[in-house]
């Protein structure tokens, strides 16, 4: 029988104890004596956010599939265990085993969102594991980030001993394998680095040297060791329909953030949209087959006993068997009283017939994301979404029975002006007037149009890399804009608006385009009692810009100053499909306000062909 690494002392007195106790549905127990490789799958942030992330739900059932390895799931204690696990010098554990995360080979981190940095520092501390990555020795496990934060890895290059670009299901595997060679031939810590920088897709940044210009510029990023490649290829699955997925994902005890089955239907955006990190690295668009999904659909919903099921996309409406899936869903699982949620719709009559006919029972908000307020600006960010559709697409959910539709919009895009912020109100007065166009018997009471702006964060491997961002005070001077003209429209008692926190976004902007320098104001901060920074009631700016201050780093200089055309940046030694020759290309169409037609239109030529699938090559043979 396990033996619980808290007592109950400690489990009786902290928030929800079920975080830490492991034991649930589908969790994988193996004898440690009988596996050659142990793996702690890290999500730095509380369990119930951890716990949602598909992503770790893949690898942690793809590595368990494996007989010489024991994969487990390890998460950041919350604050009030946090204060306990330090006082009582309790190491971090592995919920599986109850182990301490340092007896183990390897530590994956995944890197989701930038504002989780600092609890990434937290995780080594309470594990024991050395902070800076060149102080490890055979005594401590590999600590390796993946995710989509990764495609800039530099701010946090000190803490890692390496880094997987891309897709976990591609070379996971020879990496693993490179491990036990490596375990077996008792050389050191370095020897392994050099055979997992062979590996396509590794990325080992001790091997690289970092020059600077005067101006604070990056002058040079060259490989300091021939085993380490100058261009590191991010992975792509290719096939998404043979890819390893979770048919028993691990089932919480406790209610988690999205407390559903997942299934995703396919990888990558036709769109372009051009401020979408995700819509850019994840190219191409490549879809799961109908029986594929059919038949996961069926063993996950059975194995876990849930009563909602997801499809998980950037842009359902754009997977081109999504009526026949619904369809089958609906026929198949309704009847056990299975939900069906449907995120991430485009406002069309499809999409709408769709979550008509899944919500049938109770209707509940749709959810709408114009990002921007004018035609103008969205032709800049290549949204594709006319204002007339937008409005055909709310008459018709209103028609059909929903009052409540909330609005997405981002402020600070690059040539935003004060009509396209004032636009935002307009548009959702608009969208109301479309309700109150409805005869007054057939309607059931007011609307309700809820507006929640944030703003945006340049990110690298989109054509908005070269953007500036704003000051705080500059954010919140936006938003006011958009609140004034809140007020000044007819529907304005239908109107609701909400907007995102301005500092959070200036510090998200500092890591999203770091270099290596961001990594001593993250530690600074880490060291003044940052932690759990994406969570508002432990945010603090002020310690923040004294971590910076202290560092003697500016924040103004990662997010004010002009880029150049041809400027060296921290991620460009990353090869992530999309060429930086159409990433420049498609800035220079946003600055006219040209739109680029979606990939089953017309090929742009960006480069992500090359990986030999999905939608670059539909219908051929």
């Amino acid at each position: 029988m396990r033996k619980l690494a808290l007592s109950d002392d400690i489990l009786l007195k902290v928030e929800k104890p079920a975080r830490y106790t492991g034991g649930e549905v589908n969790s994988v127990m193996k004898d440690k004596n009988q596996v050659d490789i142990r793996f702690a799958m890290c999500f730095p942030d509380v369990y119930e956010i951890g716990m949602s992330h598909l992503g770790l739900q893949i690898l942690y059932d793809m590595f368990n599939r494996r007989e010489d390895t024991w994969c487990e799931r390890v998460f950041s204690p919350w604050t009030d265990l946090d204060a306990v696990m330090r006082k009582r010098q309790i190491p971090l554990f592995a919920l599986e085993s109850q182990e301490p995360v340092k007896n183990f080979d390897f530590l994956g981190i995944t890197l989701q969102f930038e504002m989780c940095y600092t609890n990434i520092l937290q995780v080594l501390d309470l594990s024991g594991i050395p902070l800076s990555a060149g102080e490890r020795t055979l005594d401590d496990p590999f600590v390796i980030g993946g995710g989509p934060c990764a495609v800039n890895p530099e701010p946090l290059a000190e803490f890692f001993d390496l880094f997987y670009i891309g897709d976990g299901e591609t070379v996971y595997y020879r990496l693993l394998d490179a491990y036990r060679e490596w375990k077996q031939s008792g050389l050191d810590r370095k020897a392994f680095l050099e055979m997992a920088a062979e590996i396509e897709g590794i990325y080992v940044p001790s091997f690289y040297e970092v020059t600077y210009r005067e101006d604070g510029t990056l002058a040079s990023f060259e490989p300091v060791n021939p085993h380490a490649k100058s261009r590191i290829r991010r992975q792509v699955v290719r096939d998404m329909s043979t890819a390893s997925y979770p048919l028993k994902p691990v089932v919480p005890f406790i209610k988690v953030t999205q407390d559903r089955a997942v299934l995703e239907i396919q990888r990558g955006c036709i769109r372009g949209c051009r401020f979408c990190q995700a819509g850019m690295i994840y190219r191409p668009s490549r879809p799961r087959n109908l029986s594929m999904l059919k038949e996961t659909a069926r063993a996950i919903l059975k194995n876990t006993g849930h009563e909602e099921i997801t499809l998980s996309s950037l842009s359902s409406s754009d997977y081109l068997e999504l009526k026949e899936l619904v369809e089958f869903l609906m026929e198949e699982f309704q009847s056990q009283g299975v939900n069906i949620s449907l995120p991430s719709l485009r406002i069309d009559a499809f999409s709408l017939d769709v979550m008509k006919r899944v919500q049938d029972v109770k209707k509940s908000s749709l959810t709408f994301a114009p990002e921007a307020g004018t035609q103008r600006m969205r032709d800049v960010i290549n949204k594709g979404l006319s204002e007339e559709a937008i409005l055909e697409g709310a008459a018709q959910a209103f028609a059909g029975g929903w009052q409540k539709v909330k609005l997405y919009f981002m402020l600070g895009l690059p040539g935003e002006t004060k009509e396209d912020m004032e636009g935002i109100a307009v548009l959702a007065d608009k969208v109301a007037r479309k309700y109150y166009e409805i005869p007054k018997e057939n309607r059931q009471g007011k609307c309700q149009i809820t507006s929640s702006t944030s703003f945006f964060v340049p990110k690298p491997f989109t054509p908005f890399q070269w953007a500036t961002m704003y000051t705080a005070e500059e954010y919140v001077k936006k938003a006011q804009v958009v609140q004034e003209a809140m007020r000044n429209q007819l529907n304005r008692k239908s109107l609701r608006y909400h907007w995102h926190t301005a500092e959070l976004t200036v510090l998200e902007g500092t890591f999203a385009r770091g270099d290596r320098k961001m990594g001593a104001v993250l530690l600074e901060a880490y060291r003044l009692g940052c932690m759990y920074d994406s969570w508002d009631e432990n945010f603090s700016y002020e310690t923040w810009m004294k971590a910076f201050e202290n560092t003697g780093i500016s924040p103004e200089f990662y997010n004010l100053r002009p880029r150049q055309e041809d400027e060296l940046f921290p991620w460009d030694f990353i090869d992530c499909g999309v060429s930086r020759k159409f990433l420049r290309k498609e800035w220079e169409k946003a600055m006219q306000g040209e739109v680029t037609p979606n990939c089953r239109e017309q090929c742009s030529g960006c480069g992500s062909a090359r990986y030999g699938g999905g939608v670059c090559f539909e219908g051929q043979n």
